[in-house]
This record gives structure tokens, sequence and C-alpha cells, in this order.
């Protein structure tokens, strides 16, 4: 998945108020690798636009609160952030009226989830100026991380790896060299402040391990003690 920086993971606002639907949505977009968000209303959804740092912002036209267009212009007034329009509406006075006032794109409901996938990620490359913002395929010795197909490979061996194990090992591979603590990972894999007495990123990192270095020779997840883990090839070489 692209990032907004280097080495960290987009972070999108869903704006919307038909609660399974966000649900869904959350869930998928986050097991898709993004950072997510979610207001359920039009007032909370400004105040998050407003206030916290989103690469793009998904956005309901129809909202308790305030309506999408309300929010989108009070969005335009600051921020240039990508916004994709969700609607339930088909009329073309209302889609036009939604990319008059400054959204770059809209999806009607029903949609396809792959088909939203694929309209953030046209966005995204858009924002960027139509540069590879990231590359699609990350390596470090033999392995290899498709990000677009989601796939693991190590030593052209498949690595069966679970949404958060991926999401794990993408930062750690766009950070391949540098020692990432377990607050970082936390924050940035997991959206989470760091609780010294939660241990998800220590059981995190041992399922990754077993999966990534435990049947190889080579080891390349390491733990720098006191201070984090850092993925890299070392000593590949006799």
């Amino acid at each position: 998945m692209l990032s907004s920086k280097k080495g960290t993971l987009m972070r999108i606002l869903l704006v919307e108020d038909e609660l399974k639907l966000a649900e869904y949505l959350q869930q998928g977009l986050s097991e898709s690798g993004y950072v997510v968000d979610v207001a359920h209303n039009g007032i909370d959804g400004r105040h998050l636009a407003l206030s916290g740092e989103y690469d793009l912002i998904l956005l309901d036209v129809m909202l308790p609160g305030m309506d999408g267009f309300e929010v989108l212009e009070a969005i335009r007034k600051i921020k240039p952030v990508p916004v994709l329009m969700l609607t339930a509406r088909d009329q073309v006075e209302d889609l036009v009226r939604g990319l008059h006032d400054g959204a770059d794109d809209y999806l009607v409901k029903p949609f396809a989830f792959s088909e939203l996938l694929a309209r953030i990620l046209a966005l995204l490359r858009r924002r960027a100026g139509n540069r590879s913002v990231e590359a699609t395929v990350l390596a470090v010795a033999d392995l290899q991380l498709d990000l677009v197909k989601r796939k693991a490979m190590r030593a052209g061996e498949r690595l069966n790896l679970t949404a958060k194990e991926f999401n794990l090992l993408t930062l750690l591979l766009r950070r391949q060299g540098q020692i990432l603590s377990r607050t970082t990972l936390a924050d940035q894999v997991w959206d989470m402040n760091f609780n010294s007495d939660t241990n998800v990123v220590e059981v995190a990192v041992r399922r990754l391990r077993a999966k990534l270095d435990d049947p190889f020779a080579a080891k390349l997840l390491h733990t720098v003690r006191g201070m984090g883990y850092v993925l890299e090839a070392r000593d590949l070489i006799a």
C-alpha cells in the first residue's frame, strides 16, 4: 500500500453514519494496509477532518448534524486533501454539486469494495502528480513483499500472513535497517497508544518471526534489546 511519508502508513478518515457499512469499510481498509479513523455524523467528521492529518477522506453525503456538502465546504476552505464522496443518490444534480464544491471523485452506493480501493489508489496517485510514490514490491535478501497482490514470498515460498502481520512486515520493510520501537509499531500498525501492560507488539513480532525466519537459516527480523526491532540482512555472505 502507498505511504504518506517515508515509512508510515496512509491514514484515511471515513465519515459514514450507517454503522454496519462503516464497520465493514473500516475493517476492509485496515486489512488493506490503511489506518482508518471513523466519524458517524457530519459534526464529528468536520472536526476530525480539520484537526487531523489525513491522506484521503471518504465522505458520505447524507449525514446527521450536517450533510456531506457542508463538511466538504468546511474542508475546502482550509485543506486540499482528496475527498471521495459516497452517496446513495444517483441524481446528476447532486453528483455535479459535489464535484463543483471540491470533491475529487464520487462513488454511488451500493459499490464493490474492490472499486473503492481502486478509486482510493487513483486519487492518491493523482495527488502525487502521477509519480510512483512507493514501489509496489518491497524486498530485502530473499524476501519479497507484493503490496498490490498482498503476497509475501521468501526464497520462493509463500508466507501465510495475517492482515496485521502483513502490515507489520510492510512497515519494517519500508524502514529496513532502522530500529523501530514498540511505541512506533503500536502507533503505525495498530493505531494505538502503546501501553507497557500490553504485549500485542511482542506477540505479533513473535508470530511473524515464526513464519518469516524460523524455517530459514538466515534471519532477517532482529530484536535490539531495550530499543525495539529491525529488519535487515546480516551476515548473508560467508
